[in-house]
Formats: structure tokens, C-alpha cells, sequence
């Protein structure tokens, strides 16, 4: 256990990273790709361009830190983040490299104010934290091994290739191996790898697309275009566009995620149960909405959507042919700029934005067991909007895609897709 004047140490310098996290962050990173570029690998630049890996890590240690004596709160944080590495194949060794550029950092940042008391005690803080994690995580490779039968990365060939819109595409993979694949939980996601110029290799993880039990992995990857001026496209996605061929040979790493639906579970209530989706962010969702409507869970199911239009709306058809199939289920797909051609073919079923009204319309009440995934605005509002329309919070499960994000961080903010 930490030990009490460490405790107090580090909860004292909280305001101080508080005020200066991203900056301490920003040179973090700085130091840490100068000083061992091995790691670069396990990064996304894009979201080091725009700066939301910076934010999310000063989040991360700011939380940290202000509840050194409360490690119970941040459970689902560790379990988020030993997921992560997981699927990033981060071991132990890493961990030191970690460790030695933050203390540096925040020593330099911090400048006369990070006295020896402060960096020991940080320290001891963080080697606390890396064992937990790692500990964790240790955990989650036996069980890649036990359940899927390998830890690590697979290689797989693409069996199939199938445009879902003008913007998404589904690839079909199958182990070249010929093995059997495991069951996953409904809401994961998968890593690839592959070769990179500048780092050797890059990963990426996406959402598995379909239900378990269908004898291949599909993953529906959204062709990611330059974000601010100066940032480069998505690289793994553009790649997977324009390069990658059946029969082509992919590396991959078993299903991971702490946000799936837990179908034990999920029979022990008869309440609505709500999936709540925008652009690419259908992809987890559906996964979920097919594995649930599969196991006739007793339960009415919503699945509402939102797109820009018709030519960007990725998977429809599969959602309305499962929900033919089932009763207790109400589709709704709502579109914020339809074309003339939605309208006449009745594409989607509403206009506009998602929003708490919209679902307060189709819904008997708002008490219900909600799934969230999509953009940012799009999690935020409606995170926010559920909020003060009465929602517990703990009926509210989200995903984002990329560094890890409060959904509460803008509760003001109006509802968005």
C-alpha cells in the first residue's frame, strides 16, 4: 500500500496538475517519442495533432491523483486502460519508460516546485499504479490465451470485402490458420497492425461488427479524412480503402473492450434496453442489437440512429432485416441533411438531430439501460441531455473512439449527432 505521506503528497499537488496538465503532458510526450521513439508505435498521431491524447493522459493523472486515497473510483478507468494495453500488446518492460519520462517531466515542468518529497512520492505513486495495471492486465493475456487461443497477434486473411456506404467499408476476416475463433462479447473491438515507415509498425483498434458465432471477424472501417489543417488522413483506414485486396494477409489481436452487453446479465431486468448510435459509432452497437435480439431477452430493444444522409449511412439493411425478425423492437433512423431520394425512398424516419426528444417520443418513459457510440458532440449531448432529463447515470454506457473522454465534460452543450 502507498504509504500515508505519499498519499498526502500526491493529493496536495493535484490543483497545481490540475492548472498545468496538458502542459505537463505535451512535454511528456515530447520526451518520451525523442528519448525512446520505440514507443511511438503504440500511438495514434492523429490524436496526438489535435491533442486529445495529451488531454486524455492529463485527465488521467489529474483523476489520479485526486483520489490516491479513493483507488476503488477509478476501477473503471483501470479496466479501460488494461484493456487498451492489452490490445496494444503492452508488457512490463514498458512500463519503466513510462515511468522515467514522467517523473522527468514533471520535475522540469514543475521546475523548483517539484522538490525531492514531490517526485518520491510520485514515484511511489506511479510504480503502485503499474502494478495494479499490470497485474490486471497479466490477467487479460491468460485469458486471450485460455479463451481465443493466442495472445498477441494472429495473422488472418481477408476473406471478403463489402462496401457498407460512401464512406465505410466492411472487411471479412477469416485465421489463415483455418482455426476455430472463440466467442467475444458483443461491443469489442479488435487491433491490427501493420507496417509503418516512420515507427516500423502501427495499430489501430476497431469495433467488431457483428454478432459472435459466425465463424469470421468483421470489422466496418470508416475512411478517416484529415481532421485540422496540416494533419495527415487516417492512415490504417485509408490503407484498408485503397490498398488491401482479398486475400490479403493481416496481423491481429484478440477481441478486447470493457464495453460489450452482457447478455448473462441482461435477463435480469425488463427494462427497455436503448442503442444509441451515430455515423461509424453503429458499428459496436450492432454487434450488441444482433446478439441481443438473438437471445430474445424478454426485453422492448431501440435502436436509434443518426446520419448525415442516405449515401453516409452505413448498415442499414441489416439493421431493419434483424428487427423483422424480432417483435418488442422499434428502429428509428433520423437524418440531419437528407437528400431528395431518402425522402421519396423513405430512408430514414425522421430529420434532424438526435436528441432527448426525440427519444422521450418513442420511448414510454426514459428509464431504460442505454448504449452510446459516436462522435464526440454526439456523446456529449446526449450524455448530457439524459442526464437532466432524470437518467441515472449508471444506466449510461459509452464508447469513444480514441483517448479516453468524459461524457459529462459539457453537460450544457446541445444535444448533437
Amino acid at each position: 500500500m502507498l504509504s500515508p505521506k505519499t498519499i498526502e503528497t500526491v493529493k496536495a499537488t493535484a490543483p497545481v496538475l490540475v492548472e498545468h496538465g496538458e502542459t505537463l503532458t505535451r512535454h511528456f510526450y515530447r520526451r518520451m517519442f525523442e528519448g525512446d521513439p520505440q514507443v511511438r508505435a503504440f500511438f495514434n498521431p492523429a490524436h496526438q495533432h489535435v491533442g486529445a491524447q495529451q488531454r486524455a493522459l492529463a485527465g488521467a493523472i489529474c483523476a489520479y491523483a485526486q483520489n490516491i486515497d479513493n483507488l476503488g473510483a477509478l476501477g473503471p478507468a483501470v479496466e479501460l486502460i488494461a484493456h487498451k494495453h492489452v490490445s496494444l500488446n503492452i508488457k512490463p518492460e514498458h512500463y519503466p519508460i513510462v515511468g522515467k519520462h514522467l517523473l522527468a517531466s514533471i520535475k522540469e515542468v514543475l521546475g523548483d516546485a517539484a522538490s525531492d518529497d514531490i517526485i518520491n512520492a510520485w514515484a511511489e505513486a506511479y510504480g503502485f499504479l503499474a502494478d495494479i495495471l499490470i497485474g490486471r492486465e497479466g490477467e487479460l493475456y491468460a485469458q486471450h490465451r485460455d479463451d481465443h487461443g493466442w495472445e498477441g497477434f494472429r495473422k488472418f486473411v481477408v476473406d471478403r470485402i463489402q462496401p457498407e456506404s460512401d464512406c465505410i467499408t466492411s472487411f471479412y476476416l477469416k485465421p489463415e490458420d483455418g482455426g476455430e475463433l472463440a466467442a467475444w462479447k458483443p461491443g469489442q473491438y479488435l487491433t491490427l497492425r501493420l507496417p509503418s515507415a516512420d515507427t516500423g509498425t502501427t495499430m489501430r483498434n476497431y469495433s467488431l461488427s457483428t454478432k459472435p458465432g459466425q465463424g469470421h471477424y468483421r470489422i466496418s472501417v470508416k475512411r478517416e479524412p484529415a481532421r485540422t489543417e496540416g494533419a495527415q488522413p487516417g492512415v490504417v483506414s485509408n490503407h484498408l480503402h485503397d490498398k488491401v485486396l482479398v486475400g490479403d494477409v493481416l496481423e491481429v489481436g484478440p477481441p478486447c473492450g470493457e464495453f460489450f452487453l452482457d447478455l448473462e446479465t441482461a435477463t435480469q431486468t425488463d427494462r427497455p434496453l436503448v442503442f444509441l448510435s451515430g455515423g461509424v459509432g453503429i458499428t459496436p452497437l450492432l454487434a450488441m442489437f444482433a446478439a441481443a435480439e438473438e437471445a430474445e431477452l424478454g426485453r422492448d430493444i431501440y435502436f436509434i440512429h443518426g446520419a448525415i444522409n442516405g449515401q453516409m449511412h452505413a448498415l442499414s439493411d441489416e439493421v431493419r432485416e434483424i428487427a423483422k425478425q424480432h417483435g418488442r423492437t422499434t428502429v428509428h433512423f433520423r437524418y440531419s441533411t437528407p437528400t431528395a431520394e431518402d425522402r421519396d425512398a423513405g430512408r430514414c424516419d425522421s430529420e434532424g438531430l438526435i436528441d432527448t426528444s426525440l427519444i422521450e417520443s418513442l420511448l414510454p418513459g426514459l428509464d431504460a439501460d442505454y448504449y452510446l457510440c459516436g462522435p464526440a458532440a454526439f456523446m456529449t449531448g446526449l450524455y448530457g441531455g439524459l442526464l437532466r432529463a432524470g437518467v441515472n447515470e449508471d444506466r449510461l454506457n459509452v464508447e469513444f473512439f480514441g483517448p479516453k473522454q468524459d461524457p459529462a465534460a459539457q453537460p450544457a452543450q446541445a444535444d448533437a449527432q
